[in-house]
């Protein structure tokens, strides 16, 4: 069974644009980052910040006790993050299943 694609979003600020809605694709292995600051305004690539990695991973982090992210696609998504530098503001740990080392 392969793994799904997952699209997380939020809202954010910036000082140039104001609010901008971001939205985040992570399927097999690759981020994508894209953002939108207005209605008629096409989206755009985003180079995200070290906050918007925290908030992926927080996004991610309550996903999982919910099942619909696997343990496994958010070890992944936190190998990422954590090749890519340090995300030393969040950093949760993965809830492990009974039974399991």
């Amino acid at each position: 069974m392969g793994t799904m694609g997952m699209e997380f979003g939020w809202w954010s600020t910036d000082e140039e644009v104001g609010k901008f809605q971001v939205v985040v694709e992570f399927h097999g292995g690759k981020v994508i980052w894209t953002r939108k600051h207005g209605h008629h305004i096409p989206w755009a690539q985003y180079a995200p910040v070290d906050d918007d990695w925290d908030r992926l991973l927080a996004e991610a982090d309550r996903r999982v006790p919910r099942r619909l992210m696997s343990p496994r696609q958010y070890n992944d998504l936190k190998k990422i993050c954590l090749e890519r530098g340090p995300c030393e503001k969040f950093v949760p740990k993965v809830p492990r299943r009974p039974g399991s080392k």
